[in-house]
């Protein structure tokens, strides 16, 4: 305890991250306020006695109004957060895969950067003028007549300005964060927006526990397991398998360069969170065409969520997705072209076309693991709603939410341990090193 106090002595002792820190609070901030700012033209009074939290709390809609922090479900003008710039972003990555055209950008460096973040932006639009009256329609299907004070096409062309304006707002404040604060500003906010339904998931279960009987003991096997479950997410985000690469000696002048031996990691997850909502997305279609309830909509679906042939054919998609990722990701050619251009090899491997197998071998060896571990990860929440764990407090037990949460939380520790190397004092840990990376 002494030892994180003086740790958070020294965070504060250097000025620039010090206010880092303070200007990315206060821009989260300004985030968690508006999503509490109802939309013009709907009375906020009326909101909460309609079914429009109920239907929000529950599926794919659940799952987006956790994403935006509850904002979905509030019909506020931050209703569609950031996940229409989260699905731009995917399809210009898969463009950049086919299209030489996204190919070049994408290796132009920051003039490239430049470039792939204005098409995503002109991309978030497209989706966003397709969403928001959708969501609109929606609103209207779930909350009494009465609740608009406004009619018509001009309140949808206005209403969807104002939607549209909002995820744009968004997107703003994380790119804010990310230049001048601390961390990745559009996973901060994500993080943000699902750790803010926790108090509330925690809330109804321990309402539920306490009340029930032996529900106390039940209550710590549950914090017991879940802190088990983070852990075993850490080992997976942080999980590498270092490859070494030593280069050749050159003597320039009366200077000797390379003759060093550093290491590649190849992370055991590589392809991260998106192999879960690609399967996510593509379980949803049959449940929507199969099952779908006029009057309870998404959540009629809930209980094929706790199958066993759905979670089995969510698991599977969760592997080939990861497979499908890493290999769109990780490009063997391209370290091996950059190694031999840079005097580097591989000891034991002959360079070229021998060490494009070779780490493609070890990539096929390290991601079957991974993606048996991340479908794991996946359909945890289904086991925990099998046990009597509430919908809400589930989604903390794995899926997309927990593996947002713990990357986002490790690479905003990892850039204050690098502040704090930077300026000679002690680490986050004893060894000045952040525990959790694991080698294979």
């Amino acid at each position: 305890m002494k030892r994180l106090i003086e740790t958070i002595k020294n965070i504060f002792k250097i000025e620039e991250l010090k206010k880092r820190i303070i200007y990315t609070l206060l821009l989260l901030l300004v985030y968690r306020l508006g999503s509490f700012v109802v939309m013009p033209g709907i009375n906020p009074s009326l909101i909460a006695n309609s079914d429009l939290a109920a239907k929000t709390s529950e599926g794919l809609l659940g799952l987006l109004n956790m994403f935006s922090g509850g904002a979905f479900g509030n019909a506020s003008i931050f209703a569609l957060g950031v996940m229409p710039y989260i699905s731009a972003s995917i399809v210009l990555q898969l463009l950049g895969i086919m299209i030489p055209y996204f190919q070049k950008m994408q290796r132009e460096g920051e003039s490239g950067r430049r470039k792939m973040n204005q098409w995503t932006r002109y991309l978030t639009i497209v989706i966003l003028a397709v969403q928001a009256p959708a969501y609109l329609t929606s609103l209207h299907t779930t909350l009494p007549e009465d609740a608009f004070l406004l009619h018509g096409f001009s309140f949808t062309l206005f209403a969807t300005m104002v939607l549209i304006g909002g995820t744009m707002f968004i997107m703003w404040l994380g790119e804010r964060i990310t230049d001048r604060g601390l961390g990745n500003g559009i996973s901060l906010i994500i993080m943000v927006g699902i750790v803010a339904r926790l108090p509330y998931a925690l809330a109804a279960e321990v309402g539920t526990r306490v009340n029930a009987t032996g529900g106390i003991l039940m209550l710590l096997v549950e914090f017991i397991f879940l802190f088990l479950v983070f852990a075993a997410t850490i080992a997976l985000v942080q999980g590498t398998r270092k490859v070494p690469v030593q280069y050749a000696k050159r003597i320039v002048g009366n200077k000797q360069y390379g003759g060093v031996r550093q290491y590649i990691p190849l992370k055991i997850n590589a392809a991260g969170v998106m192999p879960i909502i690609f399967a996510q997305a593509l379980m949803l279609f049959p449940l929507l065409f199969s099952r779908f309830d006029a009057t309870r909509g998404l959540a009629a679906t809930m209980s094929d969520y706790k199958g066993f042939w759905y979670n089995l054919v969510f698991g599977l998609l969760i592997v080939i997705f990861t497979y499908f990722y890493t290999a769109v990701t990780v490009n063997p050619t391209m370290m091996a072209e950059d190694m031999k251009r840079n005097g580097g090899f591989i000891p034991g491997v002959k360079p070229g076309r021998k060490t494009i197998d070779y780490l493609d071998s070890i990539m096929s060896r390290i991601t079957l693991p991974g993606s048996i571990f991340l479908a794991i990860v996946g359909i945890m929440p289904a086991f925990a709603m099998i046990l009597g764990i509430n919908n809400q407090f589930a989604q903390f037990y794995g899926g997309t939410s927990l593996l947002i949460v713990v990357g986002v939380i490790l690479d905003t520790l990892q850039q204050i341990e690098s502040y704090l190397l930077m300026r000679h004092y002690d680490g986050l840990m004893k060894t000045g090193r952040l525990k959790g990376r694991t080698n294979f």
